[in-house]
Parts: structure tokens; sequence; C-alpha cells
């Protein structure tokens, strides 16, 4: 057609219609959305978020409204130019590093230079010597060089020490030679090295000779050339290319890469932590053996803070268009004169509700995690004079948080997608894409069954130390929470969690702390072989994570600090109900655990369903203004069912009469021709396209 916008232009829903119901929902609540926005998010993101989404507005290239029918080749070209777009404007503008991420964050779909100003930038600079960074980090911050981190292999993921890719030093020519000796030594799934890349980060083990053979002194970083910087092509001695179509991410250039005896000079190895030198061959090893793994530990704790965004915006779109949707009547009042808004069904708020309060209960241990990242080092450049223990907290911690936060994230967006009923199948609902990109997170920086070994380990070594630790000796949080429970005289407190929040605190760690003396139990009384017990750890791993989020969240909203004071008393109220809600709903759903714990009674549990929906019914009211305060623009969105002015249905016509390219072609439908397209003559061009 060449005109889609017809006579149906002037055709409204049915009253009410959306933008009446959603302007009323935000009527029924009394929160101050300018503070609680501000609280969330700063005043200062906001502020940047406004500025930078006003330049984006300016640009063509970042419309949304036909990206999800290109083809996966075509996805790239249009990161690619969304990437190169994007470091034009930060010259124009001067944005600093935030702007830019703050531009890429609101475009929502991965431009190829991704891994370059991210985890490649992040290595250089944490793991090169002085001398390398100075040399290096003005190359990369102009992108005179494109790099990506090349860690992952075909045959090794989170088993970073079974890596494959070796690193011989030649002594002869001082040079080492990277090598990859299996299939399944290709690194793979190392975004912007497929096609976009000249340098990148390469984690290969360090082979040393010694008495006439090699010997492997562990996984170690060298910076190493991929491609020529004119013609960018791979030289001979290495094979680098696309690994092809995935769930997400289409714009990615996801990378397969081998080495064959590729030659790259001593000042290739990154020698802040760890060095050889060139003259004598001996290798001086790290002050600190896990400041090779900082750069996974980095990326964890960015990854948990991402999960709150990630599932406010599947709620957004959610408790927006389930305040709008209207679907039967009241069965025990068939005379009201409308349909019952979907939202007040309680099998819908028990699927959505509790995800609400989720996004609030991440956000606070996400703050809580980067403060304690911050606090792991001196400085931001280097962790060489870290405090041990904070390490090995933050390692477990952030593998914990991640493996919980990012399997409560995706599985939201999927309960979202699901009680939105059909039009959640549909592009409009603006969530198949986060679907389909935030699936990799579960697995991405350690899958989240596997990494909870890392927690079980230090909790059952916490367990060891407490048992015979002595009494004066300064405890952290965890440490006290297993010494409490190991000094107590009764295993059965019973905490009183319908009646006080901090009881529910404690209970969630009692809980925690009763799990990691069973498992302690099992593996060091009982001997019980390490593979029997790992799906108790991944439980242990779990009501661990589950109680840093309970007691992240009660702290940041029951204390004195100054963040919460800014907000007003029914703010505060409502906050509290989420906490409450996102504590004993988790608990409900763990509720065997807390009982054979002795933390919650039988009586207690029993009640809590319905404590539930008493919670669910106070902040029912406030559920629309909640999501509006993270603040997420429609831009961000891209939803016509979750957009903030509520004109659900008028958009999802809009993007199928008019936005969408299948219908402006007219097909030959006759199945006696080979002709696709009425009168093109195309017969048989599909064919030769395959």
């Amino acid at each position: 057609m060449d005109n889609p916008r017809d006579w149906t232009d002037g055709l409204k829903p049915a009253a009410p219609g959306g933008a009446t119901v959603i302007a009323s929902e935000r009527k029924r609540s009394d929160i101050n959305l300018q503070q609680l926005s501000e609280h969330l998010m700063g005043s200062e993101y906001l502020e940047r978020q406004r500025r930078v989404l006003a330049i984006l507005g300016k640009e063509k290239i970042f419309s949304k409204s036909t990206q999800a029918n290109l083809s996966r080749p075509d996805r790239y070209k249009l990161g690619l130019a969304r990437g190169k777009r994007m470091r034009q404007l930060q010259d124009t503008h001067g944005w600093d590093d935030d702007d830019f991420l703050m531009a890429e964050y609101l475009v929502d779909d991965i431009q190829p230079y991704h891994l370059h100003i991210s985890l490649f930038t992040a290595a250089v600079r944490e793991q090169a010597s002085d001398e390398q960074r100075a040399y290096w980090m003005p190359k990369i911050a102009a992108w005179e060089v494109i790099g990506a981190y090349a860690q992952t292999e075909l045959g090794h993921g989170s088993n970073v020490r079974g890596l494959e890719t070796e690193a011989r030093w030649d002594p002869t020519t001082k040079e080492f030679i990277i090598h990859s000796p299996t299939i399944t030594a290709s690194k793979w799934w190392n975004g912007t090295l497929g096609r976009t890349a000249n340098y990148a980060v390469v984690i290969a083990q360090l082979m040393l000779p010694e008495n006439g053979t090699y010997k492997s002194y562990g996984p170690h970083p060298f910076l190493v050339q991929i491609r020529d910087l004119k013609t960018h092509q791979p030289p001979q001695s290495i094979v680098v290319g696309d690994i092809g179509p995935k769930y997400g991410y289409a714009p990615m250039d996801n990378a397969y890469c081998l080495f064959n005896q590729h030659r790259v000079p001593h000042s290739a190895m990154l020698s802040r932590h760890s060095r050889l030198d060139p003259e004598t061959g001996v290798y001086i090893k790290p002050k600190n053996p896990s400041s090779v793994y900082g750069q996974l530990t980095r990326g964890r704790s960015v990854i948990v803070m991402n999960a709150r965004l990630v599932l406010a915006r599947a709620v957004t779109v959610a408790v927006r268009y389930l305040s709008i949707r209207r679907q039967f009547r009241d069965q025990d009042n068939p005379t009201q004169p409308l349909e019952t808004p979907v939202l007040d069904y309680t099998t819908v708020q028990i699927r959505i509700l509790p995800l609400l309060a989720t996004t609030f209960a991440l956000h606070y241990s996400g703050a809580h995690m980067r403060q304690l990242y911050e606090r792991t080092r001196k400085n931001d450049t280097t962790i060489d004079t870290v405090d041990q223990a904070a390490l090995s907290e933050l390692h477990s911690t952030s593998a914990g948080l991640k493996s919980l936060a990012t399997t409560l994230a995706a599985d939201g967006i999927e309960i979202c997608r699901r009680s939105m009923g059909g039009h959640g199948f549909g592009g409009g609902t603006g969530l198949v894409q986060l679907n389909a990109d935030y699936l990799s997170k579960p697995t991405v920086e350690g899958d989240n069954w596997m990494i909870t070994q890392q927690v079980a380990r230090y909790l059952i070594k916490k367990v060891k130390e407490q048992a015979h630790a002595p009494a004066s000796r300064s405890l952290s949080q965890t440490e006290a929470h297993i010494k409490t429970y190991l000094s107590a005289q009764t295993r059965e407190p019973k905490f009183n969690v319908l009646k006080s929040d901090q009881a529910i605190v404690d209970a969630f760690n009692w809980r925690m702390a009763c799990l990691a003396c069973r498992a302690y139990d099992a593996r060091e009384i009982q001997k019980k072989s390490w593979n029997s017990l790992l799906i108790e750890f991944h439980k242990l791993s779990r009501a661990y994570s589950q109680a840093m989020l309970v007691s992240n969240f009660y702290s940041a909203i029951a204390g004195h600090s100054n963040d919460i004071a800014l907000l007003d008393p029914p703010t505060r109220s409502v906050l509290l109900d989420l906490f409450r809600l996102f504590a004993l709903h988790t608990m409900d759903s763990e509720a065997r655990d807390f009982q054979n714990s002795g933390a919650v009674s039988s009586e207690d549990l029993n009640e809590l369903p319905a404590r539930v929906l008493e919670l669910m019914e106070r902040i029912r009211p406030h559920a629309v203004r909640l999501v509006d305060g993270w603040a997420i623009p429609d831009y961000l969105l891209d939803s016509a069912l979750g957009r903030y002015d509520g004109q659900v249905y008028e958009d999802l016509f809009h993007r199928a009469h008019v936005l969408n390219p299948l219908n402006r072609v007219t097909f030959n439908p006759d199945y006696k021709t080979d002709e696709i397209v009425m009168g093109s003559g195309d017969a048989g061009q599909i064919l030769a396209k395959l």
C-alpha cells in the first residue's frame, strides 16, 4: 500500500482509553515521584540521561522503528554505524565516558565496539605496567586501536585455569609464541573480536622452559595484534571470524580465534602483577595470585548492578500494561460496568508485584557490592595492596550475587512477558530483544550453577575458622552470623517474622549460617565427595545471596542515612512494604529450609501467604508510580505496552499498520508460479540467495 494512513486514523480505543486509565492510576498514589527517582538514580544520572537522550533523538541512525526486521548481517552493520556515530558525538559534544555509556544504554542495541570500551580497556588498565599503560592507554582512549578481551575458549569457560591457549617463551629471540594446540583451544564468544577488533588481550598459559621441557605458570594476559591497522586482515598465523547467529546481541561479532605459532614481543605480556625478565628468563610471580582474576570479579559486580535496571524495564512494561488491560467482570460484582484491570487479579499480582519489590532489593545490594569492590583497593588502578580478607569476601559475594541477580532478572523478564497474555508474545512489548539479549547473563562471567561452588568454598572455610577462632577477634558480618549460630544454646530461636522487620533479617541470616554449617559438616566431617554436594552448595549460595539482598534492603531503608532521610514518610512506608513483600515472598518460596533450620515456626510459615496478600493489596495502588520512579524513558523501553502515556492500543496498531515493512509489499500466493513479489519476476531469487 502506498499510503497506509487511511480511515483507520480516526479510530480510538474503547473507553476508558489507556491515557485516562494510566493518569488515574498515578493519582491513586501519594509517593513523591521526584524524590524517589533521585533516590534511586541520583540527580546527576537523571540530568545526564535527559541531556544525552535529547542528542540521540536528533539522529535518524538511532531510530528503533525497523531494526527488528533486519537480518543479522545488517544488524551488525547498523551496530557498527551506530558505534561510530556515538564516538563522533562524543567528540562533538565533549562527552565523558559516562555520557558515552549512557548513550549506549539508551540505544540498547549493543554495538560492536562495546568490548573495546569495557573489558579490553579495563584489562589493560588493571593488568599493564606503568610503562605499558603510558604507551597503550592514550591509543585505546583515542580509538587508534580497537581491542577485545579473549579469555573464554571453545572448550573452557568458567574454568580459567583449564584454558588451552599457550604462550611459550623463546629465550633465543626473546619472544612469546602464542599457539592453539587443539580445536577446543580456539578462543570463542569473545565479543568485538569477530570482525571489529585489531587487538586483543589474550589469556594464555604462560609456558617457560625448564629442564628441557616447558612448565605452565598458569593463565596470563598478553596484548596481541590480531589484524593489520590498514588492511584489517589477520596474518597467516591467526584465523579469526564471527561465530554466527545466537539468541541475542545480533550486532555483536562474537569470535572464534586460533593461533598457529604466532610470535609476539616480550612487551606483549601485561606485567603489572607478574613479569618475566627477558635477559635471565626469571619469572616474578604476582604478589597477589588473585590479581589475574580481578577483571572477572569486576565484570560480575557490573552485571549485578545492571540486573536491577533490566528487571525494572520488564516490570515497568508489565505494570503499566496490566493496569490498562481489562479482562472479565468481577465474579462477586457482575453489575460492574467495566471489566476488571488485569493487575487487580491476585494471580497476576503474585507474579508481578514481588518482581517489582525485587528491583529495589537488587538496587540496594548492587550499590553495596559496588562499595565493597571499591574498598578492596587503595585506588582504581591496582589490586596489589588490597585487603586479602576483603578480596576473598568480594570474590564470594560477586559470584553469589551474580548468580542470583541474573537468575532473578532473566526469569523475571519471562514472567512479565507471560503475565501480559497474548500481546506479551508480540514485538510491541519491547521485551523481545531484551529477553533474547539477557539470556546470556546466567552463563556469561561464570555459569550460574558452577560459580556457586566459590560461595560454598568460602563459607565452609569461614565455618572452620569460627569453630576455632578466639572470641576477641574482629568479625565480618558473615563471620558474626556463623559465630552466632555456632554459639547458640538451641537451634530453634523461632524469629518472630510476622511482627518484626529485624526478625526477618535475622531469620535469613540464621538460615544461611545453618546451611553453611551443614555444608561444613558434610564436607569436612563426613568427608562426602565434592560432586555429591554440588546441589546443596547451590542452595547454600542462594541462601547466602538472599540473606544479603534482604539485609542490604533493610539497612538501606530502615536506617538514618541522608539518602533515605530525603524521602517523605509515605514513600518510606511503601519502601518498607516492598522490603517485607520481597523478604516474605522469598521466605514462603523457601519455607522448608526456614523451618528445618529452626529460623521460623510452622505456624508463622503457614501465615505467610495471607501476609503476602495483604502487602500486595497495600502496594497495588502505588505500582505505576513505583515503576515511574526508575525514570526509564519511552525511547529505551521501545514498548507499545509500556509507554508512559498509556496509549497502548493506538501504538500497537500503528506499529503493525504503518511501520511493518512486510505490509508494504504485495506478494504472489499462487503456488503455480515461483514468483514471490507480485509483478517482480523474482522467481528463483530466493533459492539463489540460500
